[in-house]
């Protein structure tokens, strides 16, 4: 289960700024225009997710149809607890095999931080 601390933020420039909320591990940008679930884009490595708005005025994930940045979603690599489930003992010289469950943990929204830029 994730922890629904609140994310960081970070104001980029001066001027008004995308509105955002954060529910549980979901942040949504606009007015319900769009959402992200940051435990689904959370990777094995750091994470930056670009919002953007295209020509239309619709917002975007990513760079690709953006005309104009809005905001940048970091999501820290996620981390794993290992658990030795299982270790035998070889003969004498011989080396210990151990078996290890790896657990990824929840995604602690206290430490994903959304940049925010002027969308004047």
């Amino acid at each position: 289960m994730a922890i629904y601390n609140d994310v960081k933020v970070i104001e980029k420039n001066a001027g008004e700024k995308i509105a955002f909320e954060q529910s549980d591990t979901r942040l949504i940008f606009g007015d319900d225009e769009l959402m992200m679930n940051a435990a689904k884009y959370q990777k094995d490595w750091d994470v930056a997710a670009d919002i953007c708005r295209d020509k239309a005025g619709n917002l975007t994930v990513g760079t690709q149809s953006g005309l104009r940045y809005v905001a940048q979603v970091m999501i820290p690599a996620a981390t794993y607890t290992e658990t030795v489930i299982e270790a035998t003992e070889e003969p004498e010289g011989g080396m210990n095999q151990q078996n290890v469950q790896r657990d990824k943990n929840p995604l602690d929204m206290g430490d994903v931080t959304v940049v925010l830029w002027s969308i004047e």
